[in-house]
C-alpha cells in the first residue's frame, strides 16, 4: 500500500512523491492526516537549508503542525486505540531526562523535531510515538487541531505564564496567524487587546479576532498611541510575535512600570537599553518558544469553552496535490495560516 508525501528536494522545489505507507513499531501509532498546517519555519527546508542544526533537508517530510486518527496501533500501545482523533505534539525527546519528565521536550538535550528530524505531517499516513498524541475534544475541528498544536498553544503558553487576565491591556506586536492566535487567547483571557502591525489587510483579521483597538505602525507613533489609549499609563503587557527589533524595543517601551514583556518571534539580535527599558521600570521580560505537551488538553478545553474562532486565521486550504502551489503562495506571502487537507 503506497500514499503520497510531500518533499523539498531545495530551491524552492517542492515534489509529492509515493511511497510505502509506514507500520507502526513498539510503542508507536500510525496516523491518517485530516489536516497539516504550514508553518513559516517550514520555508527553511523549502530553501533547502533548515532553522535545526543538523538536520538534513530534501530527505524527510515536512509538517510539524498535524491532526488526524489513528487507523493502527504497535505494539505495546495503552492509552489510544484506532479511531481515536489526535493532533500531534512536535517535540521527540529521550523521555528519561527532566525536561522530558515535565512535558517541555523541546529542551531535551537529544530534541528532535517531527517534520524535520523525522517524517511530519504533510502525507496521508504518518507514524508517531504513542507519547507524542493529544486526543481531541469531539467538538474540535481538525483544522483547529493542527492550528492549536503551535500558534494558539504558544500563545495560551506565553500568556498563561504571564498571567493576562481582564485586568490587563495587552499589546500584540505582529499580526501574523501567531499574533492573531495572541488575539483571541488574551479576549478569552478577558483582556484590552492593541494590535500592531504594518498592514492593514492584517489589522482587519485582528479585528475580526477580537482586537479592541489596531494600529498601523506606517501611519501612527505606535508609543504615543499606545499612551494615548492607556491614559498615559502605558500598557500591563505586551508580546512580540515579529521578531522585528523594532518591535521588540516598542514592545519594552510600551509597557507600565512592572509590565510584562514576551518575545516570541524569532531573531538573533537586539540592541536595547536596559537601565531605561528594564531597570528603572522593573519589567518582566521572558522568552516563549512552545508548550508542554500536558498542557495540550487545558489549551483545546479553552478553545472549545471560550468558542475561539481559530479558523478565522487560516486564510486558505490545499490539498497534497496542490504542494507546489501552497508553498509558492505561502513563500511569496499571499497566504496567512496555510493548511493541508483531506476532506
Amino acid at each position: 500500500m503506497t500514499m503520497q508525501a510531500v518533499f523539498f528536494p531545495g530551491d524552492k522545489k517542492v515534489e509529492v512523491r509515493e511511497m510505502e505507507i509506514p507500520k507502526p513499531g513498539q510503542g508507536e501509532v500510525l496516523v491518517q492526516l485530516k489536516a497539516s498546517a504550514i508553518c513559516r519555519s517550514d520555508m527553511s527546508l523549502y530553501y533547502g537549508t533548515s532553522v535545526f542544526e543538523g538536520t538534513k533537508t530534501g530527505c524527510t517530510v515536512p509538517g510539524h503542525e498535524p491532526a488526524g486518527v489513528i487507523k493502527e496501533v504497535g505494539a505495546g500501545v495503552a492509552n489510544f486505540k484506532s479511531g481515536d482523533r489526535v493532533a500531534v505534539y512536535l517535540a521527540l525527546g529521550c523521555g528519561e531526562c527532566a525536561h522530558c519528565k515535565s512535558g517541555y521536550k523541546m529542551f531535551c538535550k537529544e530534541f528532535k523535531c517531527i517534520g524535520f528530524d523525522s517524517h511530519g505531517g504533510d502525507a496521508d499516513y504518518m507514524v508517531v510515538p504513542e507519547e507524542n498524541c493529544m486526543r481531541l475534544p469531539d467538538e474540535m475541528s481538525y483544522i483547529t487541531a493542527a492550528v492549536s498544536t503551535d500558534a494558539v498553544g504558544t500563545l495560551y503558553h506565553a500568556q498563561k505564564r504571564m498571567a493576562i487576565s481582564g485586568r490587563d491591556t495587552l499589546v500584540i506586536f505582529g499580526m501574523g496567524p501567531m499574533g492573531g492566535a495572541g488575539v483571541m487567547v488574551a479576549k478569552g483571557f478577558g483582556a484590552t487587546v492593541i494590535a500592531v502591525d504594518m498592514l492593514d489587510e492584517r489589522l482587519e483579521i485582528a479585528k475580526e479576532l477580537g482586537a479592541d483597538y489596531t494600529l498601523n505602525g506606517k501611519n501612527v507613533n505606535i508609543l504615543a498611541e499606545i499612551s494615548k489609549i492607556t491614559n498615559d499609563r502605558g500598557a500591563d503587557a505586551a508580546i512580540d510575535c515579529s521578531g522585528s527589533p523594532f518591535a521588540e524595543n516598542d514592545a519594552l517601551n510600551s509597557v507600565r512600570a512592572h509590565g510584562r514583556v514576551a518575545f516570541i518571534g524569532e531573531n538573533k539580535e537586539l540592541k536595547i537599553h536596559p537601565s531605561e527599558q528594564l531597570i528603572r521600570k522593573q519589567i518582566t521580560v521572558m522568552g516563549s518558544w512552545y508548550f508542554p505537551i500536558q498542557e495540550f488538553d487545558e489549551i483545546a478545553e479553552f478553545i472549545v469553552r471560550k468558542q475561539l474562532p481559530v479558523e478565522k486565521l487560516v486564510t486558505h486550504t490545499f490539498t497534497l496535490e496542490e504542494a507546489e502551489k501552497a508553498f509558492k503562495l505561502f513563500d511569496e506571502r499571499k497566504t496567512e495560516k496555510a493548511v493541508f487537507v483531506w476532506e
